[in-house]
């Protein structure tokens, strides 16, 4: 019976930490034989939380066992004229002696590596033997580029827990290759000797920390908690395929937080919740966890109804997506339990997937959000024009007409850097016949025939998701034509736009 999975980092610290008194920071740094996984945990009076993991998913002992390989190949070609990787056989012999050098040159400063009768010579001269001596200092030449490579995931795991090397107290070796001494005095070098734990064995301690965990949720094991983080972003995708992130990657969990939307469509009936995981900005780039439709909205203009979205995850990983609309209290919700099954080399795939496509991203995420703002201008000014008419004189039609017909030709070219233009250029028509309006007699009254000119009508939202004060506009729809369909619209405003 399976009662609750932790990674393997988080269980070494547990059994660092359960008998150590005040609070540390802790990088756990695990060498396996095929990936190297570097975690930084910060504890204390009996709570563990996750501040960050980073790795490389292709870097671990086996690569330790290639380079070696290729030395002995290559020692062998020169004495004898013979390339072993041609033979199967002769090249496996080779890779179990190469893995039982690299152990026992972590113990002695020299090793014999023998292979009576490793090949037999076309020629017809009889069998070949391999007989070589391997030295530490030989060893540890061969795999020093594979050393050097563990650098940057310790940059970035530090990186993302904001912190700096003088924030470390102590780092946790986990795993075979860190019983090299190579390896070990790379890490004393990188965070400095003292804070490297020795009384810990690499190979023991994620089976102790994960007894350690068995205890606390049996109840035996007393002032314990374990805080782990997500692996990945979580969020929905919204108008134009844009990713809004709810619960950002290596967030500590269990974590809720909800936000405010609005629909994007006057008389709008229904919402589809796009569920989505992963770093890059655009929703189709990242993994789909689930869908789900919420029916029965009122009809009304486009940006009234408040429509909240809950992202909740539990301690296990699992998380509750929920869309309640406020003006009827009708709800619906979906459980996805798959957001932590991702292997590591995925986790670790996407997240190099967002850093190599970061500037193409960013590009396509800027033409998608100015052509949701010039559409959201458009509206609202044509809706304005409507409402406002009266109030409107025909000189300040006359401008304001020629501005939208340009926002609109804008929008129906692919010209990024012209739309936006556009867009401000209608934003300060509209904004300037605002300012006459409220400076007219009986402003009051007209005010309130609609949304105030220059700033969208919508949700009226408490959502803290105000991005460095700017009014920001998100919208969620379902995959449909144009991204007019079945969408929801996502608008914050800061309070002082609203006043």
């Amino acid at each position: 019976e399976v009662v609750r999975i932790i990674n393997e980092p988080t269980a070494a610290s547990l059994a660092y930490g359960l008998d150590k008194s005040g609070e540390h920071k802790v990088m756990v740094f695990d060498l396996g034989g095929g990936t190297l996984d570097v975690t930084i945990l910060e504890f204390g009076e009996g709570i563990f939380e996750v501040k960050s993991t980073s790795g490389d998913t292709q870097l671990g002992g086996t690569d330790m066992d290639a380079a070696i390989i290729d030395w002995i190949v290559e020692e062998f070609k020169k004495q004898e004229g013979i390339d072993l990787k041609k033979d199967t056989m002769a090249t496996q012999r080779v890779r179990e002696a190469a893995e039982k050098a690299k152990i026992e040159l972590s113990n002695v400063l020299s090793t014999d590596i023998n292979l009576p009768y490793i090949t037999v010579d076309q020629a017809g001269s009889g069998p070949k033997h391999l007989s070589l001596n391997m030295t530490r200092a030989k060893l540890e030449s061969l795999i020093a580029p594979i050393v050097q490579r563990c650098v940057h995931p310790m940059e970035q795991a530090m990186k993302d827990a904001k912190m700096k090397k003088d924030d470390i107290k102590k780092i946790i070796l986990v795993g075979g290759p860190t019983r090299m001494p190579v390896i070990q005095k790379f890490v004393e070098d990188f965070i400095g000797a003292d804070k490297v734990a020795k009384g810990v064995d690499p190979m023991e301690c994620v089976a102790t920390g994960a007894s350690i965990q068995g205890g606390v949720l049996a109840g035996d094991v007393k002032d314990l908690l374990l805080l782990d983080v997500t692996p990945l972003t979580l969020g929905i995708e919204t108008l134009g395929s844009v990713a809004t992130p709810l619960i950002t990657r290596n967030s500590t969990i269990p974590t809720k937080k909800s936000q405010m939307f609005s629909t994007a469509a006057d008389s709008q009936t229904a919402v589809t919740i796009h569920v989505i995981q992963g770093e890059r900005p655009m929703a189709n780039d990242n993994t789909s966890l689930g869908m789900f439709n919420l029916v029965g909205i009122p009809p009304a203009p486009r940006g009234v109804p408040q429509i909240e979205v809950t992202f909740d995850i539990d301690a296990n990983g699992i998380l509750n997506v929920t869309a309640k609309d406020h003006g009827t209290g009708k709800e619906q919700k979906i459980t996805i339990s798959a957001t932590t099954k991702l292997s590591k080399d995925q986790i670790d795939k996407m997240v190099k997937e967002a850093e190599k496509f970061s500037d193409e991203d960013k590009k396509k995420k800027e033409e998608v959000e100015a052509r949701n703002t010039a559409d959201s201008l458009v509206y609202t000014t044509e809706k304005t024009l409507a409402d406002l008419k009266d109030k409107i004189t025909p000189e300040q039609k006359e401008k304001i007409e020629p501005a939208l017909k340009a926002l609109k030709d804008a929008v129906s070219g692919k010209d990024t850097e012209k739309i936006k233009q556009e867009s401000e250029n209608l934003s300060k028509a509209i904004q300037e016949i605002g300012a006459s309006i409220y400076q007219q007699p009986g402003a009051q009254a007209g005010a309130g025939a609609g949304p105030a000119p220059g700033f969208d009508g919508g949700a009226d939202s408490a959502s803290e998701s105000t991005e460095e004060g700017a009014s920001e506009h998100r919208k969620h729809k379902k995959k449909g034509k144009g991204g007019k369909e079945d969408a929801i619209d996502a608008e914050y405003k800061v309070e002082d736009e609203k006043k």
